[in-house]
Formats: structure tokens, sequence, C-alpha cells
């Protein structure tokens, strides 16, 4: 399963499961090793590590360079790849929707190496993507955007109908642009929800918004709990 921790790839990971055609033996993720942090996301490492001990499936980490190139990417996943190969698989999921030459690109380096790339989100239709995934019981917060087209208001927010009707025109719903990212920090296939604080709120020199989800220690989880009781 290819993971960023963000929404789509958790709705199509809950979908793959709820079908029982497939085992899924590993989240497939990308960090940057100089920020240990998922790319893109800007989610640290130690929160993905958190969603596969309470998804139960092993995390598969490919540590990429600061500026890696894409031909840094492929190697890497060719090499990760190729290790599960001998383990058996015959695919990898994705959560993409409606990104034709994404889609193209995948399904052609995956035909390489023997590989078949899987879609169970795609050409669903973005509203119907939001209204799934908040049914299902998922919540997300927003960890990053492009600071081009949304304002820093909508970072660090709940990822709901409410954010969605804010979100101005032009702006995809679910963010398939890459105008926005995600972290799921609760999912009816999580043993149980995760708990973080909200840190600091950084513009990057890439031009995105990041607001840095920081996991609750030990001494606040015990007070969570107590507060609960």
């Amino acid at each position: 399963m290819a993971w960023s921790g963000g929404k789509e790839s958790a709705l199509a990971l809950y979908k793959i499961l709820e079908s029982k055609s497939y085992k899924v033996l590993a989240l497939l993720t990308t960090i940057n090793q100089a920020y240990a942090r998922v790319c893109m996301h800007g989610v640290r490492e130690e929160l993905v590590e958190k969603q596969a001990l309470v998804l139960g499936v092993p995390l598969e980490k490919i540590f990429l360079s600061k500026n890696s190139s894409n031909q840094e990417y492929e190697q890497k996943m060719k090499e990760s790849l190729e290790k599960y190969i001998e383990k058996g698989i015959s695919g990898v999921v994705f959560g993409d929707v409606y990104l034709e030459d994404l889609r193209i690109y995948r399904e052609n380096k995956l035909k390489g190496i023997g590989l078949r790339a899987i879609f169970p989100l795609w050409r669903t239709k973005s509203q119907k993507i939001v209204q799934e995934f908040i049914e299902a019981g998922f919540k997300a917060i927003i960890s990053c955007l492009d600071h081009k087209v949304l304002d820093k208001k909508f970072l660090g927010r709940d990822f709901n109908q409410g954010f969605v009707e804010e979100l101005p025109s032009g702006v995809d719903p679910i963010g398939e642009k890459g105008e926005f990212h995600s972290f799921v920090y609760q999912a009816p296939i999580f043993r149980e929800r995760i708990l973080f604080e909200k840190g600091e709120i950084l513009l990057r020199e890439n031009g995105f918004w990041y607001c840095d989800l920081i996991p609750a220690s030990a001494n606040q989880l015990r007070e969570k709990k107590w507060s609960r009781v």
C-alpha cells in the first residue's frame, strides 16, 4: 500500500481491506531523511509509525535525500518493491482519484518489474469521497497547504464538510491537485485514535504552509486518559 498517512490513502486501504480480496503486506512511505518527515505532507515519521501500529500493518520506509531527484525516488522505490516481490506481492495500491498522467506513470513503472497498480478510488467524484470518508468515521487534520491557492486559515483544521464548503472556487474538495494534504488520526481500521498536539506553523521554501503535528507524550496520554474518566 502506497501510504502517505493522508485521507485518500487511508480510504483506499479501507476499501481494499473491506473487499477481502487482498492481503496487505506493508505500508510503503517515502520519508525525507533530512527532516524525518513524510515527503510533501510534512508529517513526522513517528506519527506514520503510530498509524502502522494501530493498523497492525508493517511500515516500509523509503528514505529520500533532502532535494531528491525523480531518478532517486524511482530507484529506491524499485529496490524496495523488489524485496516484496520475493515475498509474493502482485501489486501496489494507490489512493489516486483522477490524475490520468500520474496513473499511467505508476502503471508503466510497476509493469516494468512485473507488478500491477490498483486504484480503489479511481474516478470517484471528489464530493462522494468526502462523504464516504466522513460517514465511515475517519478524521483527518490539514497538515500542509499550497499558499498560492489557499489561505493559512485552512491549515491545522479538521477535514470535514464545513472545511470543504469554505474552500475557494476551483480548489478540489479533496485537494487532488496538491492544494492541501492531511494526516488521518482516527479511522474505522485503526485500533485506537492517534493523539497529537498542534505545534509551530511554517512557510517553507517550496511555497507550502506546514502545521507541525507533535505526537502526544506519555504524560500527555495519561492526562487525556484521566480527563475522560
